[in-house]
């Protein structure tokens, strides 16, 4: 019974002691020992950084990229997720990180995506690349013409996998960028929250799945990321988390140990989550307001946001202001999606922070010489 109530004690003055370091912890700079790191809000504000651009390899956090062209490859038609891929020989004898397809077997688009997201599979990578490009090398130039069109500083693609190359490289800034661009995805999410899951080959064979980023589980918040290793990378790990409004992306490149990848990015994470907040004002698909249409088979059209406004900032100091510019009244026809107006997102200062279109929820047709000659007859 002394020795019980002698452990209990000891738990309760470590309890005492670890609980006040912590809650310091969480509102103080991120101490970070990777070559490389970088602290960001959704919208790209930069919140925290550590050699942020210096050219690294990146290790398979090459698959954001991957992921992000195979996405708008998905956004612009050019395939779906219900597409049948057959696995090359070349695929198939992918080393690494693998889900080990059969070649010459057909799985789904959705499933390689998953398998990709999960497990981090190489040869999935290949299979979709191939897909979509007919060739690694087509897919890969893809991905350059992407990092050219985000802007990307220090980064260059020689393969889709993140396996060792000479030529290939990035750097924590560009890497959370990448990560900000894909997780504007929603598809992303539903493979993304996978912890462990089969992966049914189409004979029946099955590979397990589990979810190399650790901080999906034991991260309060966190749920999408990459993680990466080679030996010239070293450890790697993209993450973004969220609690209520507020999402952030944090990136740490060579770090010593996979330990070491989880804990900083978690510290970065606390940081961000004790010192700055979100407030959504205006969501994805918001209904707005109905404007009128004139010379149109309908009297009026709905509209809607097509994206989000959020006001990111200090804790305590989230001040903003909406501003609607929408016309009274828009002539037919009007196609569903067409926009008609804007959202801007302003500082205290006026200053626009971001904006977004205001969309046609609907079609509306021009009126025909029938539509009026009706409407005479009817007021009759």
């Amino acid at each position: 019974m002394k020795k019980l109530l002698f452990f209990i004690a000891v738990v309760t003055l470590a309890i005492a002691v670890i609980l006040p370091v912590a809650a310091c912890a969480e509102t103080a700079t991120p101490a970070i020992t990777a070559k490389e790191a970088v602290l960001m809000s959704e919208d790209g504000q930069v919140l925290f950084e550590h050699n942020a651009t210096e050219k690294r390899p990146i290790a398979s956090m090459t698959k954001i990229m991957t992921l992000l062209c195979t996405y708008d490859a998905i956004d612009g038609g050019k395939v779906s997720l219900d597409d049948d891929v057959v696995a090359s020989q070349r695929a198939a004898s992918m080393g690494g990180s693998q889900v080990f397809l059969d070649a010459h077997s057909t799985y789904k688009l959705d499933n390689l995506i998953k398998s990709i997201v999960v497990c981090s599979a190489n040869d999935s990578c290949v299979a979709v690349a191939e897909h979509i490009e007919g060739s690694v090398e087509g897919f890969v130039a893809k991905m350059n013409e992407k990092a050219e069109e985000l802007g990307l500083c220090a980064t260059h693609f020689e393969n889709c996998t993140g396996l060792p190359a000479v030529s290939q490289f990035s750097c924590a800034k560009d890497v959370g960028i990448m990560l900000s661009q894909l997780i504007r995805h929603p598809h992303y999410f539903t493979c993304a929250k996978v912890w462990m899951e089969d992966f049914v080959h189409p004979s029946g064979r099955v590979t397990g799945m589990t979810n190399t980023n650790k901080l999906i589980r034991f991260y309060d918040g966190c749920d999408g990321g990459k993680t990466g290793y080679t030996s010239e990378a070293q450890h790697c790990l993209a993450a973004t988390a969220k609690r209520g409004d507020t999402r952030v992306i944090a990136v740490v490149v060579g770090a010593s140990d996979s330990k070491t990848r989880f804990k900083e990015v978690s510290d970065m994470f606390n940081f961000a989550f004790a010192n700055y907040e979100s407030h959504v004002y205006l969501d994805v698909d918001s209904r707005i307001d109905n404007v009128s249409v004139q010379g149109g088979k309908s009297d009026s059209v709905a509209v809607k946001a097509d994206g989000k406004l959020c006001g990111f900032g200090k804790k305590g100091n989230v001040e903003f202001q909406l501003e609607m510019q929408l016309p009274q009244t828009v002539k037919a026809p009007i196609v569903k999606g067409d926009q008609l107006g804007a959202a801007i997102l302003r500082d205290g200062q006026g200053n626009e922070v971001s904006r977004v279109k205001i969309v046609a929820e609907s079609d509306v047709k021009e009126k025909t010489y029938w539509d009026y000659l009706k409407e005479i007859v009817t007021a009759r």
